[in-house]
Order: C-alpha cells, then sequence, then structure tokens
C-alpha cells in the first residue's frame, strides 16, 4: 500500500543534530572568548531575525554583535568556534534514511538557520544525501513560526499539507502547520520519531538489525 505521506518536512537543530547557535553556545562563546554576555546577548537578539531571513551575512551579523569594539581574537577564530557547536545525531538520522529509502516520500528541509551555518550543517549531516529540497529561512526570507512560512514550503515542494508529515523539536513551530491540515510530530527521540511517521501513514525502509 502506498504511504498516505507523500511529502516529509524535517527541521535540523534538535531534531537532526545539535541547534546552530543557541543559547548555550552564545554564553559559552561569552566566556571563552571573554566578552559582555549581556550585551551580546543584547546584540544577538537585535540581530538574529536578519541573520537568519537571509538580509546579513555571518561576516555582517559578527560585526554587528560581536567585533563592536575591539577584540584580542579574529572573525575566522569565532566562527570555526560556531562551527564546531554542530554535531549529529546519528540515530534521527537513520530513521529519515529509512524514510528516503522507501522511495514514497519527498524529503524537505524546513528549518530557521542563516546561510552559512545552513550549508556547512547540511554537508556536515550528510543531509545533501538524504534530503531532495532545502528550505531554510534565509532562503525563503521567513522564519517560523510565522504562518507564511508554512504557507510558502507548500508552494514552492508543490505539497499538499493533508499528505505531509512536518517534524519539529518546538511545539510552538507546529501550530500553524497543524492548522494547514499537515500531520505533525513534536520530536523527543529517534525511537519516537520512527514510531511516530509510521503512525501518521509514513513508509519507512526499515533495516535489519
Amino acid at each position: 500500500m502506498a504511504s498516505k505521506i507523500r511529502t516529509a518536512f524535517f527541521d535540523i537543530g534538535g531534531v537532526l543534530g545539535t541547534n546552530g547557535w543557541d543559547r548555550e553556545h552564545r554564553k559559552e562563546a561569552s566566556r571563552i572568548f571573554g566578552m559582555d554576555h549581556a550585551q551580546y546577548t543584547r546584540l544577538h537578539d537585535e540581530n538574529v531575525p536578519a541573520f537568519e531571513e537571509g538580509l546579513l551575512t555571518l561576516d555582517q551579523y559578527l560585526d554587528r554583535t560581536v567585533f563592536v569594539r575591539p577584540r584580542n581574537f579574529t572573525p575566522d577564530d569565532f566562527k570555526r568556534f560556531m562551527y564546531t557547536r554542530s554535531e549529529p545525531f546519528p540515530e534521527s538520522l537513520a530513521v529519515v534514511r529509512e524514510l528516503k529509502q522507501s522511495g514514497q516520500t519527498h524529503m524537505c528541509i524546513a528549518s530557521n538557520e542563516s546561510d552559512e551555518l545552513s550549508r556547512y550543517r547540511d554537508r556536515l549531516f550528510g543531509l545533501t544525501e538524504i534530503f531532495d529540497t532545502f528550505l531554510a529561512s534565509c532562503w525563503i526570507g521567513v522564519r517560523k513560526p510565522a504562518a507564511i512560512f508554512y504557507d510558502r514550503i507548500l508552494a514552492i515542494t508543490e505539497a499538499r499539507a493533508e499528505a505531509s508529515v512536518f517534524v519539529d523539536d518546538h511545539e510552538e513551530n507546529l501550530v500553524a502547520a497543524q492548522a494547514l491540515g499537515f500531520a505533525t510530530i513534536h520530536f523527543q527521540s529517534a525511537e519516537q520519531l520512527r514510531r511516530d511517521l509510521v503512525a501518521a501513514g509514513a513508509e519507512l525502509n526499515i533495516q535489519p538489525g
């Protein structure tokens, strides 16, 4: 029997790997690089919407948040640190590979990420071998949980919401998807993801243990 799910949309950070640049990473960076964390947090909050919507490059983001004063480290030093915070979740990646290998589902990334970090993480996690379409906020110009994000990903992929599943680790990012008729999965673990995909009507090519 054919899969009822024809298109699957996955968040990256918190589902397929660690977050790209979250609160704890920024706190650690402030400590290691000797920055005023309160100031950095304020500047980050002011600039992160434009950064993740593709209006600022990584260098421009750093100019506006970190290098607002002379530092005893370079932008390349800081970027290297940012990149090392990204680590894949092998068990989750195994599940999405099973879904891909079934041949029944168009595989899509739907994440809130900046351009440089998104490209780096796509390669690091091996996502380019699994996913067919990449819809990071930096490339479609809007972030979750704005309702237009979900309208745009449907328009770009020509998918039907009622034949799609949306997977995210933040419940607030599932509300607008549910309203449009997506099946939704609040990610908590790889095994739970596998069960919920099957329950939603997706076909997985489960590999022998």
